[in-house]
């Protein structure tokens, strides 16, 4: 479940005429406070996918920099802080975007299981390098035999994988994983949603 939506969720099951209750309000703290350490963790490049406004960037960037454990810890507690000046929508905006990060994430994690899987094959028989080069008529077969022949060599002599290493790179370019990531990097992009102006409210 995601932070937004055990957030909404406690709103509307809590939410009295005399407003929200104590219980309600640390749970929704919590729930904030999480999502900020989320913002604090994630990739250089992803974080700058994320709308957010300039005090809680700046306050998630310089938690980044900080090693000290104590330092650290009082720096998470002001994203915390400034994550309970947002608004609703603007929650919202910074769940959908962490959302679409993680999709990203899942399906690269994907591709890349796929190439390792592609490798162990060619490492273990003969037969897989026939069948790739069947679907992949224009691959270097000559290479990729050198590479198999010389990686096997490393794996018996327990030598350090340099030609392990060279084959998966040579099945990236070759099953096009490089500019597939690209693709779908771009389509998250376009589902990235906007960050909420005041004009909007």
């Amino acid at each position: 479940m995601t932070h937004i939506h055990r957030f909404n969720r406690i709103a509307h099951s809590e939410l009295s005429d005399e407003g929200p209750s104590k219980s309600q309000r640390k749970r929704e703290s919590h729930a904030l406070q999480d999502l900020g350490e989320e913002l604090v963790n994630l990739a250089k490049d992803a974080l700058a996918r994320v709308p957010m406004p300039e005090n809680l960037e700046r306050a998630v960037r310089d938690c980044r920099t900080i090693t000290a454990h104590e330092g650290r810890r009082r720096q998470m507690q002001y994203v915390g802080k400034q994550m309970r000046t947002l608004d609703e929508q603007e929650i919202e905006a910074i769940q959908r975007a962490l959302d679409v990060i993680k999709g990203v994430s899942k399906a690269e994690t994907a591709k890349l299981h796929a190439l390792e899987r592609w490798r162990e094959r060619l490492l273990a028989k003969d037969e897989a390098l026939t069948e790739l080069l069947t679907q992949h008529p224009d691959a270097d077969g000559q290479q990729l035999r050198t590479l198999i022949r010389n990686a096997r060599r490393e794996q018996a002599a327990q030598k350090p994988p340099k030609a392990f290493r060279e084959l998966f790179q040579v099945l990236k370019d070759l099953l096009g994983t490089g500019s597939a990531s690209s693709e779908t990097s771009d389509d998250a992009d376009n589902d990235l949603p906007e960050f909420p102006t005041r004009e909007d409210y």
